[in-house]
């Protein structure tokens, strides 16, 4: 009876533990994006997100995440967002395995946007 607790116990704990970067960082970041000249709205993968400047939050991914800023009378600038490797994860490889990582994975909580500002200028039509 004890041996069958504490196989319960083992697997609540390391069920609970899964996913440590998703539960403790989240899976998006607030980034601030400002523009020369202000008023350029940011798109992320086709939908608008705001008018420069302005924060919001970004879904984080394991593929390239691209920001596009419009203003009209100005050329379309697109920026790659940079990611860093979230060391929470680390946490999953000791604590809980594949399936914490897998899940970590899924939800894009491997990584996190560095820097989380970005400042593009517009060059004007001509």
């Amino acid at each position: 009876m004890k041996n069958k607790l504490a196989v319960v116990l083992m697997l609540g704990i390391t069920l609970s533990t899964t996913s440590c970067a998703t539960i403790f960082t989240g899976t998006q970041d607030s980034i601030a994006f400002s523009s020369t000249p202000e008023g350029a709205k940011v798109f992320h993968k086709g939908i608008e997100k705001c008018t420069t400047p302005c924060t919001t939050k970004i879904p984080r991914a394991l593929g390239k995440q691209m920001i596009t800023f419009e203003k009209e009378g100005f050329e379309k600038k697109e920026v790659k967002l940079t990611k860093n490797f979230n060391a929470v994860t680390l946490l999953n490889i000791i604590l809980g395995g594949a399936i914490g990582v897998g899940i970590d994975a899924a939800t894009g909580s491997l990584t996190k946007y560095s820097p989380k500002k970005y400042d593009v200028e517009l060059q004007a039509k001509p």
